[in-house]
């Protein structure tokens, strides 16, 4: 009998520890997002790819004024080199090397340049896109957020695009 009750206990104990696993499971609630399209509906987004390209624009011309200038260096050299000494020549011609190799590194110094500012101006925005998701997810319960572009193959779940529109004050 003793060995009964034992067995009755340890049964009933694995139900309910089932049972209230089962719960836990089933009070999980799972949405998705795609963090790219909240950002480009963003209007900070939007002033943010303005003040890139403006900036973009302002190397670019400032690259193409150094190229003018060295062109220019480069004809006058080639004019006036009859009237040079050897020795000038050879400085001019150096000082042209030296022009011609920094320009070869400006189209990467540009480039660096543009990468450095976008992601100054686009870690504000993510952060609050971001604060936005996980304020979305705490106020509506879920356990887990997941991006929509990485999930192939997940639990069903509800998309949290327009309740993170909502509050990012977004139409």
């Amino acid at each position: 009998m003793k060995y009964v009750k034992k067995t009755a206990a340890f049964i009933l104990s694995t139900a309910a520890l089932l049972f209230v696993q089962g719960q836990a499971k089933a009070q999980m609630k799972v949405g998705y997002i795609s963090i790219s399209e909240i950002i480009t509906a963003m209007p900070e987004a939007k002033k943010a790819d303005s003040s890139l390209t403006q900036y973009r624009d302002a190397l670019v011309n400032n690259a193409t004024e150094k190229q003018n200038v060295f062109n220019q260096d480069v004809q006058k050299f080639i004019q006036d080199s009859g009237k040079l000494t050897p020795a000038q020549r050879e400085v001019k011609r150096t000082a042209l090397q030296q022009q011609s190799q920094a320009m070869a590194g400006e189209e990467q110094r540009i480039q660096d340049e543009l990468q450095k500012k976008q992601q100054e101006l686009s870690a504000p925005i993510e952060k609050k896109a971001t604060d936005a998701v996980q304020a979305v997810a705490k106020e509506n319960g879920y356990t887990y957020v997941l991006p929509k572009e990485m999930v192939i193959v997940g639990p069903p779940g509800d998309d949290l695009m327009a309740l993170v529109k909502k509050k990012l004050g977004i139409k």
